[in-house]
């Protein structure tokens, strides 16, 4: 009889144990309380504990039955575009303002894809920034500007 394993879920459960783990161990740091009134570390070791027990099931299900996956080519493309559209916020997020950048944010983790058209891409864009403004700005009121001092305004 043949076993099977999956590397990728054996890797990726063991990610997430060692993040709940992590979680679970920074909690400790903090009171627990009781069960009536919970204190601030209960919260986290509740979390941790959770993704680590999650992350061990995805671990022994890789190692029993795992599944023979084939991955195709690797997008290049697409990790180095939204790996500089990130850094492009990141960096000029203070200096151009929320919406400028979350719009130049959205445009290209949009174009990424080799299949979206130019007109969609924008669209998306404009409706992400919109979004991402409503619920940033206006609604958790994050005190980011919205054009930025390079622009002038």
């Amino acid at each position: 009889m043949e076993r099977r394993r999956s590397l990728p879920d054996v890797l990726a459960g063991g990610i997430f144990v060692l993040i709940g783990g992590a979680f679970v161990v920074g909690s400790l740091g903090y009171e627990l309380g009781t069960p009536l009134r919970m204190g601030p570390g209960a919260f986290p070791l509740l979390v941790g504990a959770t993704v680590a027990v999650l992350g061990l099931a995805i671990v022994i299900k890789g190692l029993i039955a795992g599944e023979v996956v084939s991955f195709g080519p690797i997008p290049w493309r697409a990790v180095a575009v939204i790996v500089l559209a990130v850094l492009f916020f990141g960096f000029t997020v203070r200096g151009l303002g929320f919406v400028p950048t979350s719009a130049v944010t959205a445009l290209l983790t949009t174009l990424a894809s080799s299949r979206v058209r130019p007109l969609t891409a924008v669209a998306v864009a404009a409706g992400l920034t919109v979004a991402s403004t409503l619920i940033f700005v206006v609604g958790l009121q994050l005190r980011i500007p919205l054009w930025g001092p390079w622009l002038g305004f």
